[in-house]
């Protein structure tokens, strides 16, 4: 591989880590939804999914003049709760966050499950 071809794989792999880095910082359910909250002998505990994604190119002349070369790269992270974890002198319990998504996706389960066993009796 030419060196000017390794260089920019190194600083296209450079990039994305110093990406990923920053997004993971950053992606934390405490810097999202807060810290732990304690009241009355109970501690709350946020408790959230992460979905991260990455990208990066690069491209330099190819043709003989081209004289210019060009790169970039991206990341995103989507953070969203859960649920939370109810800390007690007795024990701890997570409690789920119900959605409307929730909820359709029980109803479309429980309607295929109806229907099957109505095929399956007839």
């Amino acid at each position: 591989m030419p060196v000017e071809v390794q260089e920019r794989s190194q600083l296209a792999t450079e990039l994305l880590e110093r990406i990923g880095q920053t997004v993971g910082q950053r992606a934390q359910v405490s810097s999202i939804f807060g810290e732990p909250v304690e009241r009355d002998a109970v501690t709350v505990i946020p408790v959230a999914k992460a979905r991260f994604g990455f990208g990066g190119g690069g491209g330099g002349g190819s043709r003989e003049g081209d004289e210019g070369s060009g790169g970039g790269g991206g990341g995103g992270v989507i953070v969203s709760p859960v649920g939370y974890i109810e800390v007690r002198d007795h024990g701890a319990e997570f409690k789920r966050i119900s959605t409307p998504k929730d909820l359709l996706a029980l109803i479309v389960a429980a309607s295929a499950a109806a229907f099957a066993v109505k095929h399956l009796l007839d």
